[in-house]
């Protein structure tokens, strides 16, 4: 090998031109050599001679039109390239704003210094021993219609992810401000910013500190970390955040893991307020509205991907865990799990529009509306329209209520507009209530429809017993199928149109509120005086009603016990919440001193008013008074006598026209 080399050296020695005139260099080498020294020791002169200065109007003119936007070098530039740490100095540099902004300037800074380290960029990467701004004043607008003044390439798709920073050993921030106006959630923020080595007051390290106002309520943003000395990419970076405006507070306590990647970090989240829907003024994700609430969980971002995974709390009265990701893509897209080990009913309630009030562990809801039982909360269906997701919600057990609701299973997919429902489940002591509901958010007023199937409920549930004895007892199926225009519950079901209806298949019922379906005085009241406790039959009810504008008109209305035979007819108004029934009621058996009068129920879904039409029960009297006029007194007791001629309905095909 080494007699290989040592020919191969030789051969070199006595046939290369090169090595030749190196070794024994002639006149035309001689002068090539020397034209080479004089040019680079040309170039050093020139350079350590040059004016960077010449450079500021080429170097403006050249980003102006680049960034399409006034860029000025307003002060002296200073390059120092002898050394192993290349430096540059710029002095009053003005970056303006985009064409639609040019009032304001998106960045002026006092002065920026800033160094590389040669060896580290001959390798390919860039490490910089320092990077300082003096007096920088930054003005960030975001207008409603998504243009940020802040992007230099507009047309390029926000991909989501994080600033990604070179390595810089030491960073400083002398007096920096930092203005933000995002008019979509009319936000504004005013803020300093500093980043010191060292402190006499100890205040070193970064600090933001700002004020502002968020749809026109207070709003301060405070985040805090340690100095940036000597920082590495292998050793986390340590900041705290506090966040408090619209109705929130939200504390994060964390690390960026790889120093200079904003797109990596992780920390523990806490966050309260009155409403959850409030968040989304903070964050844009849209949430639903809640009572007060407190969560705690581990929040961790990778890149275009937030997870806020763990977390545990109280929403209202009820507890509330689970975890929640979000991709921060083109358009945002959110995916959920959570639980409650126990849910108090009326914190639910809220979701929909009703108005929570929370007193230490209970809360209470209301519909908004004095005197109103459906929810008049406005959907916010702008918000709907700006993400994707997914939810799915398990309670595994209810706070008592008076449903008698034990748990509950709810599903949600949201995708381009329309939420789909699915399941929407409620488990109650016995019998279950099952269905699906769809809304259509891609028009100004959405356009909803649900399909609500009950199975199975008891009666029991719905009248207590009294002393002892329960007045009604069987299983009740009913199926409500709706569909209309409305940005609330209220005022969808006051558009709706469909069809809803309540069976009760067979069951008993105390004989005595089943005489007085006809109005029996001579059976019903006298039971009901004695405390007879008897027991009649109730072989089918059936309750068939078509919905049109949010009126429900009776179709099928009826109730067949083992002593009466009742007919309904009449309505109730979804929008106005009032109540127009009326029930007839024949005996099937001969009873005397029976008041032909049918039962009215009037009011209000919150107040409804049973009573009795008095019209009737003077005509039957008027007629007695004409009998006894032309008859015998006793015959004037016809008038009042029931033959008891009411025959069964036929109970098969009534419930089958009504599912």
């Amino acid at each position: 090998m080494a007699d290989r080399l040592r020919r191969g050296r030789d051969w070199v020695r006595a046939n290369d031109p090169v090595y030749a005139a190196a070794r024994r260099p002639g006149r035309a080498e001689k002068a090539a050599a020397g034209v080479t020294l004089l040019l680079v020791a040309a170039v050093m002169i020139f350079l350590l001679l040059f004016d960077w200065n010449w450079l500021r109007g080429p170097i403006g003119r050249w980003a102006s039109q680049k960034y399409d936007r006034e860029v000025a070098l307003r002060g002296d530039l200073d390059v120092n390239l002898f050394s192993w740490t290349p430096s540059v100095v710029v002095n009053d540099l003005k970056f303006g704003g985009p064409d639609w902004a040019r009032e304001r300037d998106t960045a002026n800074v006092g002065r920026i210094e800033a160094s590389v380290r040669l060896r580290k960029l001959f390798a390919g990467q860039i490490e910089m021993p320092l990077l300082s701004f003096t007096r920088p004043n930054v003005v960030l607008i975001a207008t409603a219609d998504g243009r940020k003044s802040w992007e230099l390439e507009p047309d390029k798709p926000d991909d989501g992810e994080g600033m990604k920073l070179p390595v810089i050993q030491q960073l400083v921030i002398a007096d920096g401000r930092l203005t933000v106006d995002e008019q979509r959630r009319d936000l504004t923020l005013d803020a300093q910013v500093n980043a010191r080595e060292t402190a006499n007051d100890g205040d070193a390290g970064f600090l933001l500190d700002g004020r502002g106002s968020i749809n026109g309520s207070p709003l301060t943003l405070r985040i805090q970390g340690g100095p940036f000395i000597n920082i590495r990419r292998n050793r986390p970076y340590q900041f705290t955040a506090a966040v408090d405006g619209a109705g929130s507070r939200l504390r994060a306590d964390g690390a960026i893991t790889r120093p200079f990647d904003l797109g990596q970090f992780q920390a523990t989240l806490s966050l309260q307020g009155q409403n959850l829907a409030d968040l989304y003024l903070l964050t844009g994700v849209t949430l639903p509205n809640t009572p007060a609430y407190r969560l705690s969980g581990a929040l961790t971002r990778d890149d275009r991907v937030w997870t806020f995974n763990d977390f545990d709390g109280r929403v209202g009265a009820s507890d509330l865990s689970g975890d929640v990701k979000v991709d921060a893509a083109e358009r945002l897209r959110v995916e959920a799990q959570l639980t409650s080990r126990r849910l108090d009913l009326d914190d639910l309630l809220a979701v929909v529009g009703a108005q929570p009030r929370t007193s230490g562990e209970n809360t209470e809801t209301t519909s908004g509306s004095p005197g109103k039982l459906l929810p008049d909360a406005t959907l916010q269906v702008e918000r709907l329209r700006t993400m994707d997701g997914s939810l799915s919600y398990r309670a595994a057990s209810v706070k008592a209520n008076d449903f008698d609701v034990r748990a509950v299973n709810l599903g949600a997919k949201l995708e381009g507009g329309v939420l789909n429902l699915d399941p929407v489940s409620f488990n109650f002591n016995r019998g279950e209530l099952n269905g699906t509901a769809k809304i259509n958010a891609t028009r100004d007023t959405p356009y909803s429809a649900i399909d609500f199937r009950l199975g199975g409920y008891p009666l029991e549930s719905l009248v207590p017993a009294r002393g002892g004895v329960q007045p009604i007892s069987g299983r009740m199926l009913g199926r409500v199928r709706l569909e209309g225009p409305g940005s609330s519950i209220h005022r969808f079901a006051a558009a709706s149109k469909g069809s809803l209806s309540v069976v009760v298949p067979q069951g008993r019922m105390r004989e005595a509120f089943a005489e007085l379906l006809g109005i029996n005085a001579s059976a019903g009241l006298i039971k009901l005086l004695s405390g007879d406790q008897g027991q009649t039959q109730i072989r089918c009810a059936v309750a068939d009603f078509n919905v049109a504008g949010g009126v429900a008109s009776a179709k099928t209305f009826v109730i067949d016990t083992g002593v009466v035979l009742a007919r309904g007819s009449g309505s109730f108004n979804l929008g106005q919440e009032t109540l127009n029934l009326r029930i007839d009621g024949d005996s099937k058996k001969p009873r005397l001193l029976r008041v032909w009068a049918p039962i009215t129920i009037g009011g209000t879904f919150t107040s409804p008013r049973p009573g009795v039409d008095v019209g009737e029960v003077v005509k039957q009297g008027g007629l007695a008074a004409i009998v006894g006029a032309v008859a015998a007194p006793v015959a004037a007791l016809f008038a009042f006598v029931d033959p008891g001629l009411a025959e069964d309905a036929n109970c098969g095909q009534l419930i089958a026209s009504a599912r």
